[in-house]
């Protein structure tokens, strides 16, 4: 099993003069303790506490984690479909793979938050439509991925020419990674178009898993190539006195047949919690 690093709250001591620096030295500790990969929150207000709190757009924060990192994958958990246009998505994720060697992955979502769009002026449709923009995203960045020009025609988005130069790094192309839980429509997606799924640690994790089992037998997928990743606690406490809870539920998940623990670590500015994380729990978590 392999852990990702999940950053969410940048409201870090001396404000936002140190908060460049101060990531850049999370990230690059992050990379060094051997986190598979960095996520953040495709945000724009703060949505845990006060929404007055920092909060950094995702992918202008991800070029710059790429320049501070080495080894580990970086997406977003996740990016509301809505957010940005599909073609200008696939363009920024790619930018993202090229830029950092290959690194980047598309983590995406039916977006959730109206007040925040709603805010900010940010297109904001009904469930239904967002879930069929969804899909008709996740078709076109996977065409521009590959190197497919030709017009797309959907009903949401018409597309006169696909063109995506130059295309990822990634082979066969930047993993897809969607987050959520949604039985009839998230995890039918994930089966149909996915490389990878993120559920929350839920006492229905097993049932959510159950139901992706049976949309990988009707899309023809094998289950197995699915990676399933999840949320996990990440505080290791001040002194390592709470490293043995964060081992009892990632060996559970791993049981489960999970392969990636993302979680945010409280604090994450004091990097002797990163510390303890690379001697006690990495160690530990890559032989479940």
């Amino acid at each position: 099993m392999k852990l990702g690093l999940h950053i969410a709250d940048f409201t870090w001591p001396d404000g936002s003069a140190r908060l460049g620096p101060r990531l850049a030295e999370i990230t690059s500790a992050a990379d060094e303790a051997g986190f598979e990969r960095i996520s953040v929150m495709d945000h724009l207000w703060q949505i845990f506490g006060n929404p007055e709190a920092e909060m950094l757009e995702a992918y202008t924060a991800l070029g710059f984690i790429a320049a501070h990192t080495k080894q580990a994958k970086l997406l977003t958990l996740v990016t509301g479909v809505t957010y940005r246009d599909p073609g200008l998505l696939a363009k920024a994720v790619t930018t993202l793979d090229v830029l950092s060697g290959g690194r980047a992955m598309l983590g995406i979502g039916a977006a959730w938050n109206e007040e925040e769009s709603r805010g900010l002026g940010l297109f904001f449709p009904p469930t239904a439509e967002r879930f069929e923009r969804l899909e008709e995203t996740l078709q076109i960045c996977l065409r521009m991925f590959h190197g497919e020009e030709a017009a797309f025609e959907g009903r949401h988005y018409q597309l006169g020419r696909l063109l995506n130069h130059p295309l990822p790094l990634s082979k066969p192309h930047p993993p897809v990674l969607i987050g959520g839980g949604g039985e009839k429509k998230t995890l039918r997606f994930v089966a149909k178009y996915a490389d990878s799924c993120n559920l929350f640690d839920s006492p229905e994790i097993e049932h959510k898993l159950d139901v992706l089992r049976r949309h990988c037998e009707n899309e023809g997928r094998n289950y197995d190539d699915i990676e399933k990743t999840a949320l996990l606690q990440l505080d290791p406490g001040e002194k390592g006195e709470k490293v043995d809870e964060i081992l009892t539920a990632a060996q559970r998940l791993a049981g489960l047949g999970f392969t990636v623990g993302h979680g945010m670590i409280p604090g994450v500015w004091d990097l002797r919690k990163l510390e303890i994380i690379r001697d006690q729990v990495v160690p530990a978590v890559e032989k479940l």
